[in-house]
């Protein structure tokens, strides 16, 4: 039972670190310039950055050796519980989500170019927070289920 923990702590702590940049880079890039520093050159961004590119094959590498192993445990139980399926349904729509859809809006938010037009800028940004405003409800789903494991 000590590895079923270890795999589920694993698990669950690469599962919130592919997330982590998608919800938090929208809300510290807020701000494109504070005190002649530009966003992106803060080193929590830059520390962000790096995760979301170079991070996410990493980390979705172990995260699917974890879930694969966490499968092989639950093994048909896995059917039993509606409550995890509607988990790994909602996660698997924010990782749709993340790489797809923020992650590039991201890239815009950060390019060179994105910095021309101050008002363009500004909607993109609004966009960008929204959409991690639904990611970070759908991680908050997630705990919900995790923690009550409602029966349908």
């Amino acid at each position: 039972m000590p590895w079923f923990a270890l795999l589920l702590a694993a698990h669950i702590t690469l599962a919130v670190s592919l997330l982590v940049p998608s919800l938090v880079l929208p809300f510290v890039l807020r701000e494109r310039e504070e005190a002649g520093v530009v966003a992106a050159e803060r080193r929590p961004v830059r520390w962000l950055m790096t995760i979301q590119g170079q991070g996410s094959v990493v980390i979705g590498i172990g995260l699917a050796l974890t879930g694969t192993g966490l499968l092989a445990v639950l093994g048909p139980d896995l059917l039993r519980r509606p409550w995890l399926l509607a988990a790994l349904a909602v996660y698997a729509a924010n990782l749709v989500v993340a790489a797809f859809i923020s992650r590039p809006n991201l890239r815009r938010l950060i390019g060179r170019a994105a910095h021309a037009d101050p008002e363009r800028w500004q909607r993109r940004a609004r966009r960008q927070r929204i959409i991690a405003y639904l990611m970070a409800a759908g991680t908050g789903l997630i705990g919900f289920l995790m923690s009550v494991k409602p029966e349908f």
